[in-house]
């Protein structure tokens, strides 16, 4: 099993930050969610270069003591550059479909599937809402951006089958807002 986890709850908003940490509640999260990777069998991880998903992803690593590399591929949507609003542009994202995007996201998806692909099974993968959807929604073939709505430190289970991952088990889901 590869475990997609989504970062805790961030300190500041979407919009409002370009790299938050985590706020009080996310750090609570983030242990929360590593007693269960650890209890799942996990032992080894990647997380986002984002410090939201670092600070997530440190609670498991002091747990059960490693140091997760930094994989870029599975870090935030790229966001075009020069926006005045990113929250607006990533509302607007979200609500579409990705050959829809107005930006061609196709290299950015692949690229973090290919990376989680690449992980051995029992690895838990440190990351984010949307890219989250991007990796799930190739696995099942869908163009939505939005394929379901994984709450702060869900898990999201992908096993190998034949040809590549799948979905196993969807993770918690919780009613996300871009801030």
């Amino acid at each position: 099993m590869i475990y997609l986890v989504r970062h805790g709850e961030a300190a500041a908003g979407w919009g409002d930050h370009a790299d938050p940490g985590l706020s009080a509640l996310g750090r609570k999260q983030a242990e929360a969610v590593a007693s269960h990777l650890r209890e799942a069998g996990v032992r080894a991880a990647v997380k986002s270069p984002m410090q939201r998903c670092r600070e997530t992803a440190a609670a498991f690593e002091g747990l059960i003591g490693i140091e997760a590399p930094v994989e870029p591929r599975i870090s935030e949507i790229e966001t075009p550059r020069g926006l005045d609003d990113r929250a607006a542009w990533l509302r607007g994202v979200m609500a579409g479909r990705w050959d829809e995007a107005g930006h061609d996201f196709t290299s950015w998806r692949k690229a973090a599937l290919d990376a989680v692909s690449e992980l051995p099974d029992d690895t838990a993968v440190f990351s984010h809402f949307i890219a989250i959807n991007a990796i799930s929604g190739l696995l099942e073939g869908r163009e939505e951006v939005i394929v379901f709505r994984p709450g702060h430190c869900s898990v999201t289970r992908l096993e190998r089958a034949a040809g590549g991952l799948k979905v196993a088990e969807w993770g918690s889901e919780a009613a996300t807002r871009v801030l």
